[in-house]
């Protein structure tokens, strides 16, 4: 985990932590086509995680809770097509010229479904004994991820360390536009004439069937109430 330098201050003199919640803050996604897999494509997320731990300093001092965001990364390969044109669009302005976008190759775009992570553990160890293989870096959060905790972040190369095991459940697809051809049908002209009702509302209203089902349960075992 990352904790800015404040934090950090307070994680090298803990003795024990306690991982309270976590929750997602955003998921970066970068989609490149594989060369040798035509139609498979590389999608790479790097999940942010917002962590509240639990400090105890020790000799006789209270907890306190901060803030830090943990970092996970991780890899799919998926099938999207293939798709080799290029896409030029429109935008309509009022009182301008329309402003012609930039052209843009006809990639799938790749969404990611995340759960509310499940904290399973976190632990304090000593820098030397973290065995953390993690590629990131203090400088590789992004700045709307600092701007939460309203500070930069430190790296862990500090005495102590914060490590944290998160349990995710995600669903990631790859989505593209394709063309359809749905059937459609002319329009259907009436052919009758809508004649008046000329009936007595009174005759019509004891027509109607009285509306049981608005005044009491119905009588199915779905809505049994045991």
């Amino acid at each position: 985990m990352f904790f800015t330098e404040r934090d950090q201050m307070v994680i090298d003199h803990a003795v024990s932590i306690r991982a309270k919640k976590a929750e997602v803050l955003s998921t970066y996604i970068d989609v490149e086509a594989l060369p040798f897999n035509r139609g498979y494509y590389s999608c790479d997320l790097t999940f942010f995680f917002k962590v509240t731990v639990e400090v105890y300093a020790g000799h006789g001092s209270g907890c306190c809770l901060i803030d830090g965001v943990a970092v996970f990364q991780k890899k799919v390969i998926l099938f999207g097509s293939e798709g080799n044109v290029k896409v030029f669009t429109s935008e309509f302005c009022p009182d301008h010229r329309d402003r012609q976008e930039m052209p843009t190759r006809n990639m799938p775009r790749c969404t990611v479904q995340v759960a509310e992570p499940v904290v399973l553990s976190a632990r304090l160890v000593e820098k030397c004994n973290c065995g953390c293989r993690c590629d990131c870096c203090a400088s590789s959060i992004p700045v709307s991820v600092c701007e939460c905790f309203g500070g930069c972040f430190v790296d862990n190369d500090t005495e102590k360390v914060v490590l944290v095991t998160l349990g995710i459940f995600t669903i990631v697809q790859l989505i593209r536009n394709v063309q359809m051809l749905i059937p459609i049908y002319d329009f259907c002209m009436p052919t009758k004439e809508c004649c008046p009702n000329t009936e007595n509302p009174c005759d019509m209203f004891k027509k109607m069937c009285f509306p049981v089902d608005e005044f009491f349960p119905p009588k199915g075992d779905d809505h049994c109430g045991c």
